[in-house]
């Protein structure tokens, strides 16, 4: 799959991008926020390709390297996950390597990918968790018109909160 925006490619990852999907997913300034095992090495990284792969394949996720249009590698990646039993919501997830910050790039991105779960996946909410000290990453949730939810809990992770877009906020006509 893959979704193109004025800037960007937005693509299935393979095997082939071992080497920039650990340096993304290894990024101290990116796991500061989230908490997850992150790959050591070239073969953690390969298994979590393999793993994204699969639950592709499954329908489980959408999961997409982020590159700008005149270079090859992966600066980040966005996904669709954690559909709901009627594939009405969906959980969207991002991160971008530190230096790409601030240029609009995971704006543009996001943008397309909440366009392809509205429009073309007939999502009807999509939810985002993030930390509540992440104010980038609550800045741009805000800006694409997400909700807090207020008293919402992500269970087990204390410092997350929650936002949702529904399908019929502005601009999601």
């Amino acid at each position: 799959m893959k979704l193109e925006t004025q800037r960007l490619l937005l693509r299935d990852i393979n095997e082939s991008y071992v080497d920039d999907i650990l340096r993304i997913r290894s990024n101290e300034v990116i796991n500061q926020f989230v908490k997850r095992k992150s790959p050591k090495n070239n073969y953690d990284a390969l298994q979590f390709i393999l793993t994204i792969k699969e639950r592709t394949q499954n329908n489980k996720t959408i999961y997409l390297g982020i590159s700008l249009k005149d270079q090859p590698n992966l600066i980040g990646t966005i996904c669709l996950w954690n559909f709901s039993e009627d594939r009405k919501t969906a959980e969207v997830g991002y991160e971008l390597l530190p230096e790409y910050h601030r240029q609009g790039i995971m704006s543009e991105a996001l943008k397309a990918v909440l366009d392809f779960g509205f429009n073309e996946l007939n999502l009807e909410e999509i939810l985002a968790i993030t930390n509540k000290l992440n104010e980038n990453s609550k800045g741009i949730l805000l800006k694409h018109d997400f909700i807090l939810l207020e008293g919402k809990k992500d269970e087990g992770f204390p410092d997350n909160i929650i936002f949702s877009l529904k399908r019929l906020s502005a601009g999601h006509h």
